[in-house]
């Protein structure tokens, strides 16, 4: 489905009043059964929660930071992070809701997120760490231009903000995008 035949995409910054309805839709594109029913689950290789009320307050109050809300026709879809870091834009939290996976809302989302980090803050690099073993993930970002650096950082084991780890091989891959 193009951008046009799509009903209409608004984008704005995430206020107090929005956490638990993002809270909600970032757990069920990631954690438990709902998260299922799209395709970037992480329920087999992580348990436990994604994010917490807490977390995502934390994301919205950080200076430099936004969390970007993505409505169609009124109702919550999507969302990601941006945080400004020097000369580049760290992007993150990116949830789309499970049953509207594969349809290239994503896409329309990681463009408009790269757009606001060029023109809002002259970011030259868009980055993101994602887990290890999401090859298919992974290959998705690459698609959309981003390169795998290699460059691995440990995942924190034992500390449950993150998940609860359901295997020993977990690591973060940074990933690099040129805007």
């Amino acid at each position: 489905m193009s951008t046009a035949e799509s009903p209409t995409l608004s984008f704005r910054n995430a206020v107090e009043a929005d956490v638990p309805e993002l809270v909600v839709l970032i757990e069920s594109a990631y954690r438990g059964e709902a998260s299922r029913g799209g395709w970037t689950t992480e329920a087999d290789f992580l348990d436990g929660r994604r994010t917490d009320e807490e977390g995502v307050r934390r994301v919205i109050e950080t200076p430099d930071s936004t969390l970007l809300v993505v409505e169609r026709d009124g109702a919550l879809v999507a969302c990601c992070q941006l945080e400004h870091r020097g000369d580049h834009v760290y992007f993150g939290m990116f949830a789309v809701r499970p049953g509207l996976q594969g349809g290239g809302l994503g896409k329309e989302v990681l463009a408009e997120a790269e757009r606001r980090a060029r023109e809002e803050w002259d970011a030259k690099e868009m980055r993101m760490t994602v887990v290890n073993v999401r090859e298919e993930l992974i290959a998705y970002y690459v698609r959309r231009g981003y390169r795998r650096t290699g460059e691995m950082s440990p995942f924190p084991y034992g500390d449950e903000r993150f998940g609860i780890p359901l295997r020993p091989d977990l690591a973060f891959e940074l990933l690099v995008k040129s805007l």
